[in-house]
């Protein structure tokens, strides 16, 4: 079954697939997915790098750029970034011998979502009574 979308379209020639879905459409994460980036997000310096990035005013960041902006080695930037990456946080593009660093923003809208479900979920619990005198 075709799946239907009814808001506007983000459409580019060269943007990767993902970005060619509705600024609406949040996909539901599974819980693998969420603890994923939960640990890639339990580090300050990686939250930090994540900042830096999301700052940047040309939308993307060079591993020099971060590095800069850190009181890190090199060879440590680097190991944060890749945790980054393959919790798919953030993605990586080559510019010729250097590689650009983007912030994934729809993974972020659906950390957003999964989260705002998750924490309702664990709310307390009402009883059928209580909810009957309510």
């Amino acid at each position: 079954m075709a799946r239907q979308f009814s808001g506007p379209l983000i459409i580019s020639h060269d943007a990767p697939i993902y970005r060619n879905i509705p600024i609406n459409a949040v996909e539901p994460m599974q819980d693998d997915d969420i603890a994923t980036i939960m640990r890639a997000l339990g580090h300050p310096v990686r939250l930090n790098i994540l900042r830096i990035i999301a700052r940047q005013q040309r939308g993307e960041c060079y591993c020099a750029d971060i590095t800069d902006s850190l009181t890190l080695a090199q060879s440590t930037v680097s190991q944060h970034i890749k945790v980054l990456l393959d919790a798919g946080l953030i993605e990586r593009r080559s510019r010729g011998t250097r590689n650009c660093y983007i912030v994934h923003h729809e993974r972020l809208a659906s950390l957003g979502s999964a989260y705002s479900g998750m924490l309702v979920g664990l709310g307390p619990a009402t009883s059928k009574l209580e909810a009957e005198l309510a």
